[in-house]
């Protein structure tokens, strides 16, 4: 008899909590399940956009590669940056297409135009390689355009490591523009110093440490 009671007891005492506790649970499951089914589709509305954005990145591309750009082919390259930057500003793309935005407008000797494309990369939510990408071509532009302290500025503010010798190049450009031989000839040997290491060749920096004089630097 006391196992039959305490089998009841039991069985009262989960009659009693799923009175009190049953109609939550159930709510739990189903919230539950649906965050689930939410996750799940958000996941594959983000890859379905991923790939829409790939494709119409792969078609700049192409556009930008080609040798002569006609005004069909530069309406046609805006129109695909405007849907990237506007439809699929979420993506990494939508950087890459600003970047790529730039040289059109370098292409189309708009420095201004140029500069506020890869401002407006430096200033989103882009990793800091490409913004260090933003920032070096931004740079490029000012010394172009008799800035050379703004340059400076500019290369001061963050380039990663794997621009480190790009970077120090045209800090040795903005250095000759400023009439700071001595250090431009140490920023052009550190670019050297940082092809070798990383295996990654430069071009013209001989010649520019040549024309400063260094003649003990070797490639």
């Amino acid at each position: 008899m006391a196992e039959l009671r305490t089998e009841e007891e039991q069985l009262d005492a989960i009659k009693r909590w799923w009175k009190s506790n049953g109609t939550s649970l159930i709510i739990g499951v189903v919230v539950a399940a649906a965050g689930v089914f939410g996750w799940n589709a958000w996941q594959s509305y983000q890859n379905s956009q991923a790939e829409a954005a790939s494709a119409q990145y792969q078609q700049l591309i192409a556009l930008a590669g080609q040798q002569d750009l006609g005004d069909d082919a530069i309406s046609q390259a805006e129109g695909l940056i405007d849907t990237l930057v506007n439809e699929y500003g979420d993506t990494r793309y939508a950087e890459l297409a600003m970047l790529i935005q730039a040289r059109l407008e370098i292409a189309a000797d708009d420095h201004e135009g140029a500069s506020q494309a890869l401002q407006q990369v430096i200033d989103g939510d882009a990793d800091d390689y490409l913004k260090g990408l933003a920032r070096l071509r931004l740079a490029r532009i000012q010394l172009a355009d008799g800035q050379p302290e703004a340059a400076l500025g500019t290369l001061e503010a963050g380039i990663p490591e794997g621009l480190a010798a790009q970077r120090a190049i045209t800090r040795g450009d903005t250095l000759v523009a400023l009439e700071r031989p001595d250090e431009a000839r140490e920023a052009y040997q550190q670019a050297l110093t940082l092809s070798r290491e990383s295996e990654q060749p430069v071009y013209g920096v001989q010649l520019k440490l040549d024309n400063l004089g260094a003649e003990d630097a070797t490639l």
